[in-house]
């Protein structure tokens, strides 16, 4: 298949996710808050794409919420090439995407992550995944996060599950912390076997997440939480923010190839407390 048509197809999507997953969230708000949108172009002068953050903050449901798309080009920075595959001889990039956290007004509502990407150098792939941060232990919720993506998975192919939930608890690990930033969920990166099926895995991961944050949302919606639960919270957050500025791989990404400051830093929560 022609590049340029994996190109169009894939951002088409990215976009028209972000489109769907916004629209469930104003839902979820009663459409008694609206998002600030934001349009970023990554160079300038010249045509180098850019993207479109999405923000909703102080809402019944959500304390914030960031859902961005982006479509970028052009070279890598000489002393980034070497970190990217296929850009190692040749710094001509192209990469989309689409990437949604949630931090919840609801402390005994996990956090969520979720993000696909694809990226063209001299070679070509897809990457993302997504994962939860609870402050709070719910062995039933966990159980059943789990057990939905491994149905999805096993849908596609029956390693992928056990590979990419392995690859999630490794990845979103806090080294300094000694722990994990929350229950983990799947990651996967370098997906390049076959564009057809794994463009397909790819929507599917996306269509999952938007079924499981509205199931898990909606469940404990009402439910009360005291002082001390929104507490933990803040502490929560704390580690959240730590590993998203240490260790995350899409942000490093996004300020190292000149991307759009205040949407790679959208993931941040609006309020955050250390001990």
């Amino acid at each position: 298949m022609d590049l340029d048509i994996k190109k169009d197809l894939t951002s088409n999507w990215f976009k028209l996710l972000q489109e769907a997953i916004c629209n469930d969230i104003s839902e979820l708000e009663n459409h008694k808050i609206k998002f600030i949108s934001h349009t970023w172009k990554r160079n300038q002068k010249k045509d180098e794409g850019g993207g479109e953050y999405r923000i909703l903050k102080d809402g019944k449901v959500f304390d914030k919420v960031g859902v961005n798309f982006s479509k970028v080009y052009g070279k890598f920075p000489k002393n980034f090439q070497k970190n990217i595959l296929g850009a190692h001889n040749d710094p001509r990039f192209w990469a989309s995407g689409i990437s949604v956290v949630m931090h919840m007004k609801n402390p005994l509502i996990p956090a969520m992550h979720f993000n696909t990407r694809f990226i063209i150098t001299t070679q070509h792939w897809f990457g993302g995944g997504m994962d939860i941060t609870p402050c709070k232990k719910d062995e039933l919720e966990k159980q059943y996060f789990h057990q939905t993506l491994k149905k999805m998975c096993n849908h596609h192919n029956k390693s992928y599950y056990k590979k990419y939930k392995k690859m999630c608890d490794k990845y979103f690990y806090l080294p300094h912390r000694k722990e994990p930033r929350g229950i983990g969920g799947i990651f996967f990166d370098y997906k390049n076997n076959n564009f057809e099926k794994d463009f397909k895995f790819v929507r599917d991961v996306g269509v999952t997440f938007q079924m499981l944050f509205n199931r898990i949302i909606r469940k404990k919606l009402k439910k009360k939480w005291t002082k001390d639960d929104k507490e933990l919270q803040y502490i929560k957050r704390g580690r959240y923010t730590e590993f998203n500025l240490l260790y995350d791989r899409g942000t490093k990404f996004g300020l190292q190839t000149e991307g759009n400051v205040e949407g790679i830093l959208m993931s941040l929560p609006p309020l955050a407390k250390w001990k």
